[in-house]
């Protein structure tokens, strides 16, 4: 499967939501649906794409085949899940769960990290829950764990950039 990666459009932002979204962990075994509400009523979800392009460290990557947008990859340092400090870049990332799995996700962090130290950022990071299988994928990228994150269930991870 042939897919690019590219800068967001800024008349994409409204898809942040449906990526924010597609992005919540839902463990093995869970029956029922996560109500989308949780990442408007959330204010730390909320703040991974509320009023995304205003602030200076907004950044934002899609993934895009045949033309359609099917993963995307943000940072922000606005106090969301992940949140360390204001010159840390946050990582939210998703991809549509067909096309997880081929390394799409890997490659779009990757130039997000790369971007990143291009601009002179010192650090980056996340939040993952403890039992989601991501957390591979960020540890194989260089991302540490630094202790827990909002509460007990998820880790927050950071990487630093090489200057």
């Amino acid at each position: 499967m042939g897919y690019t990666i590219r800068h967001m459009d800024s008349n994409e932002y409204a898809l942040l939501e449906d990526f924010l979204y597609e992005a919540i962990y839902v463990p093995e075994g869970f029956e029922g649906k996560i109500p989308r509400s949780v990442i408007y009523d959330d204010p730390k979800c909320r703040a991974a794409f509320e009023r995304f392009g205003e602030l200076p460290d907004d950044r934002a990557l899609v993934a895009v085949i045949d033309g359609n947008v099917i993963g995307a990859c943000w940072v922000r340092t606005t106090d969301e899940y992940g949140h360390i400090d204001d010159a840390t870049p946050s990582f939210s990332i998703s991809l549509y769960k067909q096309c997880r799995g081929q390394g799409i996700g890997t490659a779009m962090m990757r130039q997000m990290l790369d971007e990143l130290c291009d601009a002179g950022y010192a650090r980056a990071s996340l939040s993952v829950q403890k039992d989601n299988p991501a957390l591979h994928l960020y540890e194989r990228l260089g991302f540490q764990i630094i202790g827990d994150g909002a509460d007990d269930t998820e880790w927050l991870m950071t990487i630093e950039l090489a200057p």
